[in-house]
């Protein structure tokens, strides 16, 4: 291990980030605890480019913690539409519930007491220290996993504990001395992984050699930078197929709620049959409304909504890409004369100028455009 670099490794990096890090993103300079953590959160599984445009909306809306723990978890959904990975967007309202009710609604600035919040891992509470309290943190997203894995030449996978734990103590090894620069540390390791030791293209290996560490990466010294981090074996993503039953009665259209825990949880999508291994070489069999109903609505409306639905039809047939699966979702549509009510609160009528004020998968929201549910097409959330 180099003691030289890891000496030098934050001046030059600093220096580096004076001259090619990225400038004028919407979270940079902010030391609002608040603000720091919605962008680390946003930016965890989402585009950057798409973190631009949603961010400043999603501040606007909610502009405090205070103002987000008061919020209605179905309009916090409903704003964080589209972002995926929902999961982190009710993590980021019982976090901020949280930080109300144990903390007085100030965010600590000890690492460790970071962590112990709603959805607030090592790495985030790291990058929430040293960006609003100046705090000697570490943080070790997958960009810093590549660059120091590169940088020392990490043998392994970087999944496995003894791996990470070097990672982390390696990572804790380059910080700067001066807690005055952990801002611009942090936002340059960010930086710096994003657009120059990437994971594809590092620049090492462009003709100009514009590295700063080039002479000291061992990655790169040995030729094998595109070799670190070392990576585990993709398994084939499972298949499935569930039929979703859109009924539209008039100007509305019936929506059904999520449980929390499932994939969209807490989001409000169509009424859906259980999952189904798919069978690739097998067409899509005709629906048995009567036993789709039966699996999927409530008891005291099955016998009424048989009566007055009309013919159902296949309209539509999706297939939406998940991070460790696919789904293909087989539409049926059908209508009904009347909104019929239902005990079960997880079913609702929704008129459709309504419809933005919900939250809704994002292959959901854009069948119903494409199918001009709403006047003109257009859904905003």
């Amino acid at each position: 291990m180099s003691k030289t670099l890891i000496k030098t490794f934050a001046p030059k990096l600093i220096a580096w980030h004076a001259n090619s890090g990225r400038s004028g993103l919407p979270w940079q300079g902010n030391r609002d605890p608040y603000a720091v953590w919605v962008s680390e959160i946003m930016l965890q599984q989402t585009q950057v480019a798409t973190v631009l445009e949603r961010y400043p909306r999603f501040m606007k809306r909610f502009p405090t913690v205070k103002k987000l723990a008061a919020a209605k978890i179905d309009d916090v959904l409903a704003e964080w539409a589209g972002l995926g990975y929902y999961s982190r967007a009710r993590n980021l309202h019982a976090c901020a519930k949280q930080v109300m009710s144990e903390f007085a609604g100030s965010f600590p600035s000890d690492p460790s007491l970071l962590e112990q919040l709603k959805g607030i891992g090592r790495s985030t509470a790291g990058a929430i220290a040293a960006f609003a309290f100046h705090e000697r943190a570490p943080i070790l997203d997958a960009n810093v996993k590549r660059i120091i894995a590169r940088l020392f030449a990490i043998e392994g996978v970087i999944q496995d504990k003894a791996v990470s734990d070097n990672l982390w103590s390696l990572a804790t090894d380059l910080l700067p001395s001066n807690s005055g620069d952990m801002p611009v540390y942090t936002q340059a390791l960010m930086d710096f992984g994003a657009t120059w030791c990437t994971s594809r293209k590092p620049v090492c290996l462009d003709s100009e050699k514009r590295c700063p560490f080039a002479r000291d990466c061992q990655a790169n010294l040995s030729g094998q930078a595109l070799l670190f981090p070392k990576k585990t074996v993709k398994i084939k993503s499972p298949e499935f197929d569930c039929n979703m039953l859109l009924i539209r009665c008039g100007n509305s259209v019936l929506l059904q709620k999520r449980p929390d825990k499932a994939i969209w949880g807490g989001l409000w999508s169509l009424p859906e049959s259980s999952w189904s291994a798919r069978e690739l070489s097998s067409k899509s069999s005709d629906l048995n409304l009567k036993e789709f109903l039966a699996s999927e609505l409530p008891k005291e409306s099955l016998a009424q909504l048989m009566k007055v639905c009309k013919g159902i039809k296949k309209t539509n047939e999706i297939k939406h890409v998940f991070t460790h699966r696919r789904l293909w979702m087989h539409i049926w549509q059908t209508s009904s004369p009347t909104e019929f009510q239902f005990l079960n609160s997880d079913l609702k009528w929704v008129p459709l100028a309504q419809l933005g004020r919900y939250g809704l998968p994002q292959p959901i929201k854009v069948l119903l455009q494409g199918l001009n549910l709403v006047r003109g097409g257009d859904l905003k959330s």
